[in-house]
């Protein structure tokens, strides 16, 4: 998905640890939301091709549920990412090794963009293809630049 990236302040860590990657805000044709940056710090301002990839489990009932919304969204809510779009428990999109709801792996699309879920619990059937909003952690999304 082509967005553009702008860098974010880095708040110096309380106690001393490795260095932590740079934050960036995140402007998309569906809003924007704060990742981490996954390139190299000095290209994080810009125009880019990104992979977004997120590291904490979707939770049917606590960080993902039905959504009144018929179009997806981008937004920060606090120290969350709220992304809204359609759920797919199984899609031929998504490689053969990923694509079964079975194993707990389901994809969220907005517009032309996807993104991976594992799931902490199997997701009701009527779920399937059905609007949804997932708010995640700030910290557990991230966004890899890419070139075509």
């Amino acid at each position: 998905m082509p967005v553009r990236t702008e860098s974010l302040p880095q708040t110096p860590p309380r106690t001393p640890r490795p260095q932590q990657p740079p934050t960036v805000r995140v402007h998309t044709p569906y809003g924007s939301a704060v990742a981490v940056w996954r390139g190299d710090p000095g290209e994080a301002d810009g125009r880019h091709l990104v992979e977004w990839t997120v590291d904490e489990d979707l939770d049917w009932g606590r960080n993902a549920v039905p959504a009144a919304a018929t179009g997806p969204e981008l937004r920060q809510d606090g120290d969350r990412v709220v992304m809204t779009g359609r759920l797919d428990l199984a899609d031929a999109d998504v490689p053969a090794d990923a694509a079964d709801a079975a194993e707990g792996v389901a994809c969220l699309r907005m517009g032309e963009w996807l993104v991976l879920f594992d799931l902490a619990a199997p997701v009701p059937a009527e779920a399937d293809g059905s609007w949804v909003r997932i708010s995640v952690g700030s910290e557990h999304v991230a966004v890899y630049p890419y070139l075509l």
